[in-house]
């Protein structure tokens, strides 16, 4: 698994041994990116569930201007922090711009400055359907003082998420099968 695009394109990211991590595809990766488009440059972003980090670090190779990382597996925050130093190598900036938190997402309690443009959530596929809501919730907090924010969800390809107060804007990736990436925006 690598950086797909950026300044720290090419970069391979380290997954941890025996850990219960899926990184998001290269693939999705490049669709999704490719589609968010000029909305990640300058960006302040959540990588939730970031396990080894690939949305948020992919984001900062792109021109983010930084964001916090919330994984609670520790061995997953160390091969987090070893792709986050990485990256910031490669691509010129201070590893300082994001911040990684080892918490759970749903008790995380972000710094006052944790206002976010994007969120990237990836949460355990089997834990979805009684998370779903629950994480829309926590969410639309994160994104309220960003009229152009988006959630970026992560889920199975068979699996249809919809939520009072978001919309979906887009899904991306091919196969009932294969994981999706959609993307939500809130209601006006």
């Amino acid at each position: 698994m690598r950086i797909s695009g950026g300044r720290a394109r090419g970069i391979p990211l380290k997954v941890p041994r025996g850990v219960d991590v899926r990184p998001a595809m290269d693939k999705l990766r490049q669709g999704l990116f490719s589609s968010l488009g000029e909305r990640v440059a300058g960006a302040r972003f959540l990588d939730a569930f970031a396990g080894t980090g690939s949305y948020g670090l992919e984001a900062l190779s792109r021109g983010a201007a930084g964001g916090w990382f919330v994984e609670r597996d520790r061995a997953a925050v160390g091969a987090l922090r070893e792709n986050l130093a990485a990256v910031a190598r490669s691509a010129g900036f201070s590893p300082s711009v994001a911040t990684i938190a080892s918490a759970d997402v749903l008790s995380w309690i972000p710094p006052v400055e944790a206002a976010v443009d994007l969120i990237f959530a990836d949460p355990p596929f089997d834990a979805i359907p009684d998370l779903g809501e629950v994480l829309f919730r926590r969410f639309a907090g994160f994104l309220r003082g960003a009229p152009h924010g988006l959630l970026v969800f992560e889920m199975p390809g068979q699996l249809e998420l919809a939520s009072p107060g978001w919309r979906l804007l887009k899904r991306i990736g091919k196969g009932r099968d294969q994981p999706t990436c959609c993307l939500y925006a809130l209601e006006p």
